[in-house]
Parts: structure tokens; sequence; C-alpha cells
């Protein structure tokens, strides 16, 4: 129930970050002025252009329009600790999605697929909303742009640099995905909720949706990793993932599952509700 989750005001990226994620930024962030230059330049002419393409083709959600919806993201917004609410809006898709420029600027925002909404429940809703906010917490959309730009640099000088940058982007794009499906954790505050979310992109169906299991899912994972255990196996799993910008289902899965039975996960949410007990929320 929503009442019994806690809340992290002062919840930091750096708190719930996964560690490739957070080394890869803090290596980003020695490119300051490179930074500043998209902050200042080519990220607000990217953040219009959005703004107007959704406003003009998608639904924008609001207190009057949708407002369940509305009310999920407040929350997730109130559990996350970003005091910005963006912008939520609906576009028809047939394919189940939601992206975000992943910028805390003038006009953040999360755009949701029809599809989506039709393929989850709302708790499962409110996770990929909150998988979204971890990406505007963490700016993975500035620091994804200043890294293409590094790598464009890169393909320049030598195309053999170009392809290891490259490799390297992707590695920690997979990682970024990583830490939104712990802000989704810290916001559902109940692992079988995002795992259902990464069962339902991965093979999900709205007709046979009282049939899927997480449990059977998990054990499917555990399979994955005997055969990736293998040389064979390991080498293949690797090939197979190194061409993506999101992780393996069944790879997002695990790493989920071991969050949410570890001591960092559980330290945030015993220190949340340690201060909300304090306080006398």
């Amino acid at each position: 129930p929503s009442s019994r989750r806690v809340r992290f005001p002062t919840l930091r990226a750096r708190d719930f970050q996964h560690p490739e994620d957070a080394a890869a930024t803090a290596r980003l962030r020695a490119f300051w002025p490179l930074e500043a230059a998209v902050r200042g330049l080519i990220l607000p002419v990217v953040e219009e252009a959005a703004f107007i393409d959704n406003i003009a083709s998608g639904v924008l959600v609001g207190p009057d329009q949708l407002p369940t919806l509305h009310a999920q993201l407040t929350e997730a917004c109130a559990i996350l600790g970003v005091a910005a609410v963006p912008d939520l809006y609906i576009r028809l898709n047939p394919y189940p999605n939601a992206y975000t420029l992943a910028i805390d600027g003038r006009r953040p925002s999360i755009v949701v697929t029809s599809a989506l909404l039709d393929l989850l429940g709302p708790a499962e809703t409110q996770a990929v909303l909150a998988h979204e906010l971890g990406h505007l917490k963490c700016e993975h959309g500035l620091w994804i742009t200043v890294a293409n730009v590094l790598a464009m640099g890169a393909d320049v000088v030598s195309p053999a640099l170009g392809a290891s940058v490259n490799a390297a982007l992707l590695r920690w794009r997979r990682a970024a995905e990583l830490t939104c499906d712990r802000a989704a954790l810290l916001v559902a505050q109940d692992a079988e909720v995002v795992l259902s979310v990464v069962l339902k992109l991965a093979g999900g169906s709205s007709t046979f949706a009282r049939e899927l299991s997480t449990e059977a899912f998990l054990q499917q994972v555990r399979r994955f990793e005997e055969s990736a255990g293998t040389r064979v196996g390991g080498w293949l799993s690797r090939n197979q993932a190194d061409v993506l910008t999101h992780p393996l289902p069944v790879l997002r899965a695990a790493e989920l599952s071991k969050w949410a039975a570890g001591d960092e996960y559980r330290g945030l949410v015993a220190s949340a509700r340690r201060r909300a007990d304090a306080l006398g929320a």
C-alpha cells in the first residue's frame, strides 16, 4: 500500500547508481567545458523541439487529464525527492515504450506509449515512471550527449579509438538502465513489481497476464546464468549483449534481484524509515 512506502527526500543520484554508471559519470565530469557547452547550447534546442513535438502530437497528463497517471507520477517524484514534476505525455504507439530526454532542464518530460499502458498494471506503470525519473535524476541525457561528442572526436582521430570509445559508451548506457531499475525499486519497494515490468517487456501479453510468473522468470534467469558460465555460453552471451543499449532482460532481472536483497537497498529503506519515524510521519 502507498501509505507504507517510505520516501527519500534527500536522495542523491550517487546513492543508488550502479557502480559502472557512477564511475563513467565521474570520468565525464572532467570534461566540464564540454558539459557546459552541451548544457547551454545543444540541449535547450533539443528540449524545445521535443516539447513542440509532444505538446502537438501527444496527450499531456495532468490533474484534469488522466488524473490517475498524474497522481502516480507526483507520488513517484515525492518518493525519489524529485522537486520539479516533469511533464508526462501519452503517445499512440503499438510498441510498449517509455523515454525521457533525461536532463534537468527547463522542460523536463517523460513520454509513455499507449501500448505500455495497455500492457502494464497501475503499480507496474508507476515503476516505469520511476525508472524514467531515475534517468532525470542522474541526468543521463546530458552525460550521454557529452560522451557521444567525445566518441565522434575519437572516431576522427582513429577509427579503432572511436570503436573502443563507442563500445565503452554502450557498456555505460546498459549500466545506466540498471541504475534506473533501482530507482523503480525505490518507488515500488516491491521487487516483484519491477521484475514483472521486465518480464512483460521481454514477452508479456495482456491476454495471458494472469499466467505470467516472476518466479518462473527468475528460474529462467538462473538457467541463463548456468549457460553463460560455460566458455561457449559466456562468449555467446557477451556478443549478444555488447551491441545493445539496454541490458538483456534476464540480466536486468538478475541485477535487480541482487540489489533488492543487498545491504545498499535495505540500508536506504531503513534510513528513510528511521527518518520518517523521527519526524512522526
